[in-house]
């Protein structure tokens, strides 16, 4: 199951099904098919489209993959999308995924991953939402498991501040550091 990603970047889709009439880009390393023709990965970069939804997105990942539910690694960066969808959380085994270079503006979005509990790994540089302030605490205190933000490592600091952040909550009174 280590074989590289199935590759849909640079496809000019302005939607996830339209995926199902592409080929995967060629890579160095080919992609390994089982006796059906789905693809032995993990792994789907659906970048640098003009996606604004993710509708389709799990019937795609069906399509195209031998083991759809043990997709680890999406990276859907630099597309159009608006909000983080649902769907996403049916990744169960996500650990990395890359939203950089999107549309997210509103920062409680994030709030809808805390159910990937295997997420180790996520970029939303980019994003309206990075301008939002106390972006980074906010999102490490969202996601205590996550490892690398942004493509930088949480800091031990950080994750004191993220457990500041998750005892008193946006509303409580809490120091006006924190959202520093």
């Amino acid at each position: 199951m280590y074989s590289p990603p199935v590759d849909l970047s640079f496809k000019n889709l302005s939607n996830v099904a339209g995926a199902l009439a592409e080929l995967p880009r060629s890579l160095l390393r080919p992609l390994t098919t089982n006796s059906k023709g789905k693809y032995l990965s993990c792994s789907l970069r659906l970048s640098n489209n003009s996606l604004t939804d993710l509708v389709g997105l799990q019937y795609t990942i069906n399509h195209f993959f031998a083991q759809p539910s043990k997709l680890g690694w999406l990276d859907l960066s630099f597309n159009k999308i608006v909000c983080i969808e649902p769907v996403l959380c049916e990744l169960k085994e996500l650990r990395v995924l890359y939203l950089h270079g999107n549309s997210i503006w509103n920062l409680s979005e994030v709030d809808k991953l805390r159910e990937l509990q295997h997420l180790h790994t996520i970029t939303l540089h980019g994003n309206l939402i990075e301008t939002s302030k106390g972006y980074r605490n906010y999102v490490i205190s969202v996601l205590p498991q996550l490892k690398t933000m942004d493509f930088s490592g949480v800091t031990r600091d950080e994750r004191v501040m993220a457990d500041i952040w998750r005892s008193h909550g946006p509303n409580r009174s809490a120091p006006s550091t924190m959202w520093l």
